[in-house]
């Protein structure tokens, strides 16, 4: 059981290999979640989970497009409906580019939140320097029924008690690997694995020994390995807990 819960298959970096580096990932993957990040890219990742048993989508639009696509919460609401979609997502708040302005991303991150209140799906959160805000906004919103997942985690360890009360799992990138990532390897050892998935972020965030090139979502093998490295248990143990809890979030099919 290997899942990686966060890629972008759909990039154009793959145009050119596409099918090869999907046919790899159908030997080595159980599933794997492709995350839409605006209007263009939620439509071809349903794509790609239509055409491939094993992939799952999820349709949202990224803080990054928050002002570009400010009116069309109702058309990822529709995609929402379709086959194999299984959570709101990539949506969050980024201020590291300090662009667009906060009050786009704020209200798109806001209405999401609600439309996957709506239709019960969980949402994929991005938060780059923004946890105070995002962790506002959630304990504003937060319901029993919202449920989700921190993509490619970015806080504290402090900060992972106050996710894990609000029903939120935390994922790990191939950041995990890199040498100078003294606080991602600290959480990875500090999360419980039941709260614990793994993640690509295919093309980006390669990890070692890989790490300049670009990534393929079969490398997320080499962040569970990490994962069980720093906390002293089997890989094994990391891919079949780490799946169960993908399962569990995304309601797949079950494999156990």
């Amino acid at each position: 059981m290997l899942i990686d819960s966060h890629a972008h298959l759909e990039d154009e970096k793959y145009n050119e290999d596409r099918e090869k580096v999907i046919e790899e990932c159908k030997k080595d993957l159980t599933f794997l979640i492709n995350v839409g990040s605006n209007i263009l890219t939620s439509k071809k990742t349903i794509e790609l989970a239509h055409k491939y048993d094993f992939i799952y989508a999820t349709v949202g639009i990224h803080p990054h497009d928050a002002e570009r696509e400010k009116d069309k919460i109702e058309e990822i609401e529709k995609l929402a409906l379709e086959d194999k979609v299984v959570a709101i997502g990539e949506i969050g708040l980024d201020y590291y580019y300090g662009d667009p302005p906060k009050e786009f991303q704020i209200e798109a991150f806001v209405k999401q939140i609600r439309l996957a209140k709506k239709l019960k799906l969980p949402i994929v959160i991005h938060d780059r320097v923004a946890h105070e805000d995002i962790l506002k906004i959630l304990k504003k919103e937060w319901t029993q029924d919202l449920k989700g997942v921190f993509h490619s985690y970015s806080g504290s360890v402090e900060m992972i008690k106050e996710v894990i009360s609000m029903n939120f799992y935390i994922s790990l990138s191939g950041t995990v690997t890199f040498k100078n990532a003294k606080k991602v390897r600290e959480v990875a050892k500090e999360v419980p694995l039941e709260w614990l998935l793994i993640e690509t972020d295919s093309p980006y965030l390669t990890p070692e020994p890989y790490r300049g090139k670009r990534n393929k979502p079969t490398y997320v093998k080499f962040v569970a390995q990490k994962i069980a490295e720093i906390k002293g248990i089997s890989f094994e143990e990391v891919c079949e807990t780490t799946s169960q809890n993908a399962i569990k979030l995304f309601n797949l099919p079950s494999c156990f």
